[in-house]
């Protein structure tokens, strides 16, 4: 209590209350409080609600974008690349026997198996799985989220793409309709939920229901059980079914570069198209001379194009030569336009030097620049494993397992069989010469291993010691010699040395003792 309500209260305790009552009904954070210049938010809706309204029309304005925009698809590849990568996301199978060592004959027939399915993982037979990967991943940053089906076993008019009978069917969003609910089914959007919220069905769309040769109707869905069904999907918010764009927020922000971008072009190309005109004042009497009208009886007509070098001479008492400048590129172009394509990039998680192609910068700032980059690009990549990589991968085991492709050994804990390594996109080297001498400095005191070396420049160590193997072995049969070879020699060298000193100290140790003895 204040002064004013120590008075109040003093001589009238129920006003000091009701002041005291009003007082805590007023207290907000100042955030919270309305004013000329913020804006009152009293939408609360629920998540599902405002995705319903929603995600239909960011979704289309999302891929108009990556239509029309070089910024917005460059954003893309940028994003789908450091998440996927070329090779996509590797798969290091890891069943283990009861002492906990890695059963490695059938982890090396699981990465067969796996190998050979990766060649047509899909239906359609157009995309090996690398690519199959980028484009759902494409898909899911664009659109928002996007679904695929595991068909497994015989299945009518479908060739499998190998021995193993898995093929998936990619789907973008539009076959799962949005706007389908049904409370008595509790579906909602196209998901058909239990009481704890947990999918059960998907309602999907026979045919693509943009297509006219379709017709989106209730009795065109089919029902697929959600055991069969994979959503990749951005969610922002709990209780949140499907999935909205990576654009969403920044929509308004890269739709204005554009625009502004546009003008700046258009002002530019109306600037280098140098213009010139002809001034005359009010009392000079001189007039335009036009074709066809005469003065002196002859027809007079000055051609006034601009010629490099050229000198007037031919203006009249009066006139003047004027320019048109439209001060433009505008000098504030690039700093402004660097500005917004960095609130761009951070809205949608995407690294700006990637993006706006500017690598201007010491290379501290680089890597901490990449370093921080990495951590999202790492997240994401974790969020497609979760989704999509890994529910394929595990299907696929126990699908080879069911059809006699790769049956499970007998000494396999059972629970292990479909265990794996998810490798992801190892985050590039800026400086390579620095890196190499940084994590050649670690190996050697033992903080790090060779293998993690290897994986972080993206490498598999079972095939970087099989390659390094064969080609050992093909030179020593030509007898080559390459730089290579240098560390080998040392190193022989220094155990040679080494074993032969410890072949002294031995000697020594003996000698010692048969002394001892005889004394």
């Amino acid at each position: 209590m204040n002064f004013l309500d120590r008075v109040v209260a003093a001589y009238n305790p129920v006003r000091a209350v009701q002041r005291a009552q009003a007082r805590r009904v007023l207290s907000m954070y100042e955030g919270a409080k309305p004013s000329k210049q913020r804006r009152r938010r009293t939408d609360n809706s629920a998540p599902n609600v405002l995705v319903g309204n929603s995600a239909a029309a960011l979704r289309a304005h999302a891929r108009a974008l990556e239509r029309d925009h070089d910024i917005c698809r460059g954003a893309l590849r940028v994003m789908v690349n450091s998440v996927v990568g070329p090779g996509g996301i590797a798969v290091e199978p890891q069943p283990r026997r009861a002492d906990g060592s890695i059963h490695t004959e059938y982890a090396a027939a699981l990465r067969e198996a796996w190998r050979k399915w990766q060649r047509k993982p899909e239906v359609t037979g157009r995309y090996r799985w690398a690519l199959a990967q980028r484009m759902a991943v494409y898909t899911w940053l664009r659109d928002g989220e996007m679904f695929a089906q595991k068909l497994l076993g015989p299945v009518p008019f479908l060739k499998h793409g190998s021995n193993v009978p898995l093929s998936l069917e990619l789907f973008e969003a539009d076959f799962v309709p949005l706007d389908y609910d049904d409370l008595g089914r509790n579906i909602r959007q196209g998901i058909q939920s239990n009481a704890w919220g947990e999918a059960t069905n998907y309602l999907v769309y026979k045919g693509d229901p943009r297509d006219g040769m379709s017709f989106a109707s209730a009795q065109a869905l089919k029902t697929i059980p959600a055991e069969r069904m994979m959503q990749l999907a951005s969610f922002d918010r709990l209780h949140q079914q499907r999935g909205v764009s990576e654009f969403a927020s920044v929509i308004t922000r890269i739709e204005d570069l554009k625009d502004y971008e546009e003008s700046e072009r258009i002002a530019a190309k109306v600037a280098a198209s140098l213009t010139a005109f002809v001034k005359r004042s009010p009392d000079s009497g001189a007039v335009p001379d036009l074709p066809g009208e005469q003065e002196g009886g002859a027809g007079q007509q000055r051609d006034l194009r601009m010629q490099p070098g050229m000198i007037i001479d031919s203006l009249m008492v009066g006139e003047d030569i004027g320019m048109i400048d439209s001060n433009r590129p505008n000098p504030n172009l690039i700093g402004w336009r660097a500005g917004q394509l960095r609130a761009f990039c951070a809205g949608i998680g995407a690294s700006y030097s990637s993006v706006s192609r500017d690598y201007n910068g010491t290379f501290s700032a680089q890597r901490q620049e990449l370093v921080e980059q990495w951590v999202h690009y790492a997240v994401l990549t974790d969020e497609a494993v979760g989704m999509l990589v890994q529910p394929t991968y595990e299907s696929l085991v126990q699908v080879a397992n069911l059809s006699g492709a790769v049956p499970t050994p007998r000494d396999v804990v059972a629970g292990t069989e479909d265990e794996a390594i998810y490798i992801g996109q190892s985050m590039p080297w800026i400086d390579p010469m620095k890196e190499a001498l940084a994590w050649e400095k670690l190996v050697q005191a033992g903080f790090a291993s060779e293998v993690e070396v290897i994986r972080r420049r993206g490498g598999n160590p079972r095939d970087v010691i099989e390659q390094v193997d064969a080609f050992r072995r093909e030179t020593a049969a030509r007898a080559l010699s390459f730089s290579s070879d240098f560390g080998k020699t040392v190193m022989g060298s220094m155990q040679a040395a080494a074993d032969a000193n410890a072949e002294d100290d031995e000697r020594e140790t003996a000698a010692t003792k048969a002394g001892s003895a005889s004394k």
